[in-house]
């Protein structure tokens, strides 16, 4: 059902952050913003989500240029349905810095985190993309970590690095895959990834647990975390991040100009160049915009599946550790942990009804109807629900913040994403394995830059998640 949008600005003074604002819509229902998310122009943050008000309506935030909110004001500003306002950031406090120089020094530091420290110990300030890099050689030397470097090289000639611990040098005993930093503005998940492997190293070594904030774990659940296998890659996308933290543009795609115009539109977004239903326009009704085909948008899905180097080397992880099971991405920021499918509802009654049957190419992503929904067996169904659950209570139980579990599609099905693509691998690809793809999007919506009491934060919220995560995949199975 379509509905007029209303732009009715109320004006609040207002922080530019790069030629983006921050703002939020206001309507009585969800249903309400379909006409907006679907419209595929507008920035809407990692995934757009619906979130309700005390006051009884509901809220979706964006990202919005001076032009976007001019048009949508003008275009309806005779209408009551919806109301666009400007979110008021004048007493904000200051964004969390990003470090100068390297406080690992080459890896001759090695990292630590919050789950050892005493309580009310803080971190300064973010990694930058030389810091993360070294805080993996700093694992290396600390702990005598495994590293992989990974194939191909970034568009900027970046060359990337994923660490392994807990399960020894064979491949095949690694069980949980971890992956930070897709989305370059999301800032902070590099940093919740490297503290949290700190955190358990230092803690089975010490034969101690952790503390994050309320939720504590014991050594004997630290041991069985690290015997699970966990890879960790984390830094996804090494040319977005340093072109984010130096310009303070909120940009979320990679680097590449190949598809740009001029330097007018750069790059693809990385988590819609998974090979999972990547040709949208085919697979999807036409009415729904899962991705995007235009180099200017923020969610273009690129030349072809898996067509960027940050993808393949993503990819390439599966095939070097092959009995993955249980994939967590990290993200920001809208408060949720999101688990399988992201392309439509799913069900458990009709196995023909799949993303591999061309019969339903066309007929994927509107949500609420019967014509289509993605195939998982029950039992997957209820074990992934119940994992991102328990995630989810986990990081609420750290300091009361809200955290809430829910399937991926959300508000709005997409194309092309990691989590997707880590499930969909055991139905696509001969001999893969099953993985139960899991987001977790950590923090509040549209809120990329956190300050460094939120930073701190963020780190014990997700934390505690990874933790929980990891023992319920745990107790549910990792073969």
């Amino acid at each position: 059902m379509k509905y007029a949008l209303a732009a009715a600005l109320i004006l609040q003074g207002t922080t530019v952050l790069g030629s983006l604002l921050p703002v939020h819509f206001k309507a009585p229902s969800p249903a309400h913003f379909l006409d907006i998310v679907n419209n595929g122009t507008y920035d809407l943050g990692c995934r757009p989500k619906a979130v309700p008000s005390e006051q009884g309506h509901f809220e979706l935030h964006a990202l919005l240029t001076e032009d976007q909110i001019a048009y949508l004001s003008k275009e309806y500003e005779n209408s009551e349905e919806i109301s666009l306002h400007r979110r008021d950031l004048t007493k904000r406090a200051a964004d969390a810095p990003i470090g100068s120089g390297d406080r690992w020094q080459g890896g001759a530091v090695t990292p630590s985190g919050l789950g050892t420290k005493a309580a009310g110990t803080t971190i300064s300030s973010i990694m930058n993309v030389n810091e993360i890099n070294s805080a993996i050689k700093g694992l290396v030397s600390g702990y005598g970590i495994s590293t992989v470097t990974l194939p191909f090289r970034t568009f900027n000639g970046a060359t990337q690095t994923a660490g392994y611990v807990g399960a020894g040098t064979d491949k095949s005993k690694y069980r949980l895959y971890l992956s930070a930093g897709m989305h370059a503005r999301e800032r902070g998940g590099p940093d919740q990834l490297i503290y949290w492997i700190s955190d358990l190293l230092a803690a089975n070594k010490a034969g101690t647990g952790l503390k994050y904030g309320s939720k504590t774990y014991t050594n004997a659940q630290v041991k069985s975390v690290l015997a699970a296998g966990i890879v960790f890659f984390p830094l996804v996308n090494p040319d977005g991040v340093a072109y984010d933290q130096s310009s303070g543009s909120l940009w979320r795609k990679n680097r590449n100009t190949r598809s740009g115009t001029s330097g007018a539109s750069v790059g693809v977004d990385i988590n819609r160049n998974f090979d999972f239903l990547w040709n949208f326009r085919k697979y999807f009704d036409p009415s729904t915009s899962p991705a995007s085909t235009s180099p200017s948008s923020e969610a273009f899905y690129g030349s072809a599946a898996a067509s960027e180097s940050e993808t393949k080397n993503h990819v390439s992880i599966y095939d070097s550790f092959p009995k993955i099971r249980w994939f967590m991405d990290i993200h920001s920021a809208t408060g949720d942990i999101l688990y399988n499918w992201g392309d439509d509802e799913l069900q458990s009654t009709s196995t023909t009804m799949n993303f591999l049957n061309s019969a339903y190419d066309g007929r994927r992503g509107r949500l609420g109807d019967t014509t289509y929904k993605e195939y998982m067996p029950s039992a997957d169904a209820t074990n992934i629900r119940n994992v991102a659950a328990k995630t989810a209570t986990a990081m609420r139980a750290v300091g009361g913040r809200s955290y809430t579990s829910m399937q991926s599609v959300g508000l709005y099905a997409t194309s092309g994403a990691s989590d997707d693509y880590a499930a969909s691998r055991v139905y696509a690809k001969s001999g893969a394995n099953k993985v139960h793809g899991f987001t977790m999007e950590f923090g509040y919506s549209t809120n990329f830059y956190p300050t460094l009491p939120e930073f701190n934060t963020n780190i014990l919220d997700t934390n505690a998640g990874f933790m929980d995560w990891a023992l319920a995949a745990i107790a549910v199975g990792l073969e």
